[in-house]
């Protein structure tokens, strides 16, 4: 396993010991079948954004990972996303994060959501579509506090009818004013001294757990 080099910002650990069946989602459901490969049409991925011909690259903080997103308030929430599973979950290393491509195949409708570059894949052989119940009770705790922190800007393929545990997307359409307010939150944190966003989180601090299980609750 490859270590990151640290960044400003400081990771906070979190016990798993501590976490126990949670009540945030279920873990160890049976895979569905997925749907045949085909080939998405027209100019527009499913959530209603661009298809594009080529994509910006980024740098993933604290790996040595990199992802080509659609540049803007996209690229700015989903390295956001991925920066909190690299501190918080697993190091990730190079080649594990899937951005923007041009291969129109798909097996899901959201998939097409990457040739607009507003959908990450993280790790996707390992969590692949149809396949549900891969993460760890503390793995779930962090992603659902990262959706939580998101506002719904954010969905995550575990949610899914036919689930893909690894992706997560841009929700909104473009220029949706709730993206514009989470990308210019998470700038701020960015520019700020390092003691918020990503690195500087503690997921399982009882005031975001709240929070977290009560926007399970409204989303359901």
């Amino acid at each position: 396993m490859i270590t990151p080099r640290p960044s400003r910002r400081h990771f906070i650990g979190a016990s798993a010991g501590a976490v126990g069946a949670l009540a945030l989602t279920s873990v160890g459901d049976a895979s569905a079948t997925p749907a045949t490969r085909r080939t998405w049409p027209g100019g527009r991925s499913e959530n209603g954004w661009r298809v594009l011909k080529t994509a910006a690259s980024f740098r993933v903080e604290g790996s040595d990972c990199s992802v080509q997103l659609a540049d803007g308030a996209a690229a700015t929430v989903l390295l956001h996303v991925v920066r909190r599973i690299n501190y918080e979950m697993k190091p990730l290393r190079s080649g594990d994060v899937h951005g923007w491509d041009d291969d129109r195949t798909v097996e899901e409708e959201y998939e097409s959501n990457r040739l607009s570059g507003t959908a990450v894949a993280v790790r996707p052989a390992a969590y692949p579509v149809g396949s549900r119940g891969n993460l760890y009770p503390h793995e779930l705790v962090v992603v659902r506090d990262i959706l939580t922190e998101l506002d719904g800007v954010v969905a995550w393929g575990g949610d899914f009818g036919t689930p893909k545990e690894s992706h997560f997307e841009i929700a909104v359409t473009p220029g949706h004013p709730r993206l514009k307010g989470v990308a210019r939150k998470i700038t701020g944190w960015e520019a700020g001294p390092g003691d918020e966003g990503a690195g500087a989180v503690d997921a399982f601090a009882p005031e975001r757990r709240r929070r977290a299980e009560a926007f399970v609750r409204r989303a359901a």
